[in-house]
């Protein structure tokens, strides 16, 4: 079947179930945790990988500009195009919070591959 491409994996925050098992995350909720781990990882926090992760987390001092915004959005499109193969990015794009101006939630629409299903996921980054 082509949706086992989707992969199994522990679940975030790793947990157990009703069974005292590791939690697991199946298919599109594996790709979507996914995708939420490659944006919470800065790049160089894994010693082993210091490459992989996203490059937003220089920004978290930044002021709230539309230079900045940019830049995150480039941030983010580049780090889920090079580490999550099992999607296509569809758009990328930022909301700004008039009641906290040091919030900025992400929204990324994607599509995963083999399933033609299309998602969006909200990632709230604080800058200062």
């Amino acid at each position: 079947m082509e949706i086992d491409f989707l992969g199994v994996g522990w679940a975030l925050p790793v947990q157990l179930d009703d069974n005292h098992q590791v939690q697991v995350a199946r298919y599109e909720d594996a790709v979507r945790q996914s995708i939420w781990m490659i944006l919470s990882t800065a790049k160089g926090e894994r010693v082993m990988r210091p490459d992989f992760g996203c490059d937003i987390h220089e920004k978290v001092f930044a002021p709230n500009n539309l230079g900045t915004v940019g830049q995150i959005v480039s941030d983010v499109r580049d780090a889920l195009i090079v580490w999550e193969p099992r999607i296509d990015v569809l758009d990328v794009d930022t909301i700004p919070d008039r009641n906290q101006p040091s919030l900025i939630l992400i929204q990324i629409n994607y599509q995963v591959r083999t399933t033609n299903n299309i998602f969006n996921l909200v990632y709230p980054f604080y800058l200062q």
